[in-house]
């Protein structure tokens, strides 16, 4: 018998999505993928290099269970330098990826009776670690028109005595948006007055566009810095996807905790990827911006198509790697006497039709969004558009 615990929990529909259209893949079927959330860009080269060193010198062993002081170090000095914010090694612990730390945080502050604020549309992990640890989500929508930013007195009607924490992502996945130093400064001030924790997942730090600033809600002050732990990571930044290293930077106590949790669940990260992650935060940086420029080029050319699709609307990411197209006016329409009633329809019709893959926006919280990823070769997104286009045409 299954525990009621893990009753709880579904897989990840974005890995769900992709699983299935590499095995359509697989099978000879020319799929193109806007699935899951990975670089198309290869780890450069300098990374993999201080990897190569780090085995050759027999850098092999375990480590401490929280990292190296080297890369907390370089961990820091990052956090210093790029959004303003102090931290000591007893305040940062690496971990097997972003989302590892992300539950780590979970297991260390949620429990029984609380409640955990989540702004939808939100990324798939962030209720489910909640419910894995016995706490309730709280949904609480935002809206295109904002920018899918959440409103203060949104945000305020969701408040109780039970509120223990607020997960914010910013950029967002699946959005794309980001929230301005304004918007946080509302959150923070929240936060303070009702003594709650801010979550600030910020593993799209890097990715931005039309001269947007990422701001980190830990730099509006101690007090914040005090109730917030910051999560980020490499594989976003660096293209490091398969090397699983993340990281968190809050208060001694709870790093102290989650250090313990890692402790007891995975252990250390891996430690040539720790080596390699020393490389990848201290080294040369000039792979962000060319990266980048791909990503704006991408950007630019699959929003303007997606506005050109009848029935769909996008509005245009200000970060990140993900569009996310309003397609509630193509719902009741039919093919071959199959409606299409939700984004989940849409999703598995332009799988099964266009050989597309992209994920369904009731994933995220919202079902009248898709989310389509641009990490992948403009050609691609080409003739991605190109087939959404003419499976949509089939509709009546």
């Amino acid at each position: 018998m299954l525990s009621e615990r893990a009753k709880k929990i579904k897989p990840s529909p974005t890995l769900a999505i992709d699983s299935k259209a590499k095995s359509m893949k697989a099978s000879g079927i020319d799929v193109i993928s806007f699935g899951v959330g990975e670089p198309d860009f290869d780890t450069p080269d300098n990374i993999k290099e201080a990897a190569v060193k780090a085995m050759k010198d027999g850098f092999t062993k375990y480590t401490a269970v929280g990292g190296i002081d080297a890369l907390k170090d370089a961990i820091i000095e990052k956090l210093e330098k790029d959004n303003g914010i102090s931290y000591k090694r007893e305040e940062i612990i690496v971990s097997c990826g972003a989302k590892h730390s992300l539950y780590n945080i979970a297991q260390a502050i949620y429990g029984p009776g609380d409640e955990v604020i989540i702004p939808s549309p939100y990324w798939v992990s962030y209720p489910d670690q909640v419910l894995l640890n016995d706490a309730t989500p709280v949904f609480v929508k935002t809206y295109e028109k904002d920018s899918f930013i959440l409103r203060p007195e949104a945000l305020q009607a969701a408040i109780t005595k039970k509120t223990k924490a607020i997960i914010l992502n910013s950029p967002s996945n699946p959005t794309g948006l980001t929230y301005d130093k304004k918007a946080l400064e509302g959150i923070a001030e929240a936060a303070l007055k009702h003594n709650f924790y801010i979550v600030s997942d910020e593993i799209y730090e890097k990715l931005l566009y039309d001269g947007v600033k990422h701001v980190s809600i830990a730099s509006l002050g101690k007090e914040v810095q005090a109730r917030t732990i910051v999560v980020n990571g490499l594989s976003k930044s660096h293209a490091m996807t398969g090397w699983r290293i993340g990281y968190a930077a809050g208060p001694a106590e709870i790093v102290k905790a989650m250090t313990n949790i890692q402790s007891q669940s995975t252990s250390n990260p891996n430690s040539i990827a720790q080596k390699a992650a020393v490389e990848a935060l201290k080294g040369p940086q000039d792979f962000i911006g060319k990266m980048l420029v791909e990503f704006d080029m991408r950007r630019k050319y699959l929003v303007s198509e997606l506005n050109k699709i009848k029935g769909m609307s996008c509005i245009t990411p200000t970060g990140a790697f993900y569009a996310f197209p309003n397609t509630s006016k193509i719902y009741g329409r039919s093919f071959k006497d199959k409606k299409i009633s939700s984004s989940t329809d849409l999703a598995l019709y332009l799988l099964d039709e266009a050989k597309v893959a992209l994920v369904h926006g009731e994933a995220f919280g919202d079902d009248n969004y898709i989310r389509l990823s641009y990490a992948t070769s403009l050609d691609e997104i080409k003739r991605g558009v190109e087939r959404i286009n003419e499976a949509l045409d089939r509709l009546e």
